[in-house]
């Protein structure tokens, strides 16, 4: 087994296919088959079916992966680590998170003190976001509760209520708050299983004695806004993910004061020592403790 035929296999399952992992690693298209088939061949086993231009992993693609994750990202963090002043001045950062709203400020800072590092920011819920970090995909994520794994390094943000919204124009708009009991009877447009918002309240209203059904179930919190925004029904949200939107009014939730969204910053523990993760930490930690 050598290093370049791990190369050719991790870059063809991350990049999704041989011609696109020929182009990131910028050798040939061949070039890069002949090394997998022969890893294929060296230990008798299929790592990709393949069907005219399409490839998927085989189950043992899938488990050799999990092993080359770890590999070239440990790769990367002695690359870091032996060049951190360049890590720091043109390196990339990946954040994934729930919502960006509670991050903006930190991510302002950290621009402002490494302005050459780039950014990448991609969305999903709680359930995405630990899987993202689990797998490699991202060095920081963001998620409205503090994970119960121990292999996580967290900061914690914030610790804000879940409340009810509605659109401005809603006969429920001059209302300050709304019982599990009458929320029950309502139109509720809530977010996919995994949001951890929505997992609290569930459970929340079920402990009080009350099933909330939705009759729409939106993917991300922007289209659950737009939807409710619309006047099609009743949303939740953090109070400090509500921000500023004319169309809304937020609405208190009555016998919910204990269903508090705790929002964190976290890392995976091995990956807490990379130069830029560690700095963007310590923005973080700063802003709380300046809190």
């Amino acid at each position: 087994m050598r290093y370049v035929q791990l190369r050719a296999f991790h870059h063809v399952a991350v990049c999704g296919g041989f011609s696109r992992a020929a182009e990131y690693l910028r050798l040939t298209q061949p070039a890069i088959s002949d090394q997998v088939r022969k890893l294929e061949e060296e230990y008798d086993v299929l790592l990709f079916n393949r069907h005219k231009k399409q490839v998927a992993m085989t189950p043992s693609g899938e488990k050799l992966l999990e092993i080359t994750r770890r590999l070239f990202d440990n790769e990367e963090q002695a690359l870091e680590l032996l060049s951190e002043s360049r890590a720091l001045r043109s390196g990339t950062l990946r954040i994934v998170a729930d919502s960006a709203h509670h991050v903006l400020h930190i991510l302002a800072r950290f621009r402002e003190t490494h302005p050459g590092v780039r950014v990448t920011f991609h969305s999903g819920n709680t359930d995405e976001v630990i899987n993202r970090l689990y797998s490699y995909e991202a060095d920081i994520g963001v998620l409205g509760d503090m994970p119960a794994a121990r292999d996580f390094e967290c900061v914690q943000l914030n610790s804000t209520p879940i409340s009810a919204f509605v659109a401005a124009c809603h006969p429920l708009a001059e209302r300050r708050s709304l019982s599990f009991a009458e929320l029950a009877k309502l139109p509720l447009v809530l977010r996919e299983k995994g949001s951890r918002t929505r997992s609290k309240l569930e459970e929340t209203a079920s402990a009080a004695g009350y099933s909330l059904q939705p009759v729409i179930e939106a993917e991300g919190r922007e289209a659950v806004r737009e939807i409710v925004a619309s006047g099609a029904g009743v949303g939740f949200v953090s109070a400090a993910e509500f921000g500023q939107d004319a169309r809304l009014v937020r609405i208190d939730i009555e016998g919910g004061e204990a269903m508090t969204m705790d929002e964190a910053l976290i890392c995976l523990s091995d990956r807490k020592g990379g130069k830029l993760v560690q700095a963007f930490l310590d923005i973080a930690r700063g802003f709380a403790a300046e809190a």
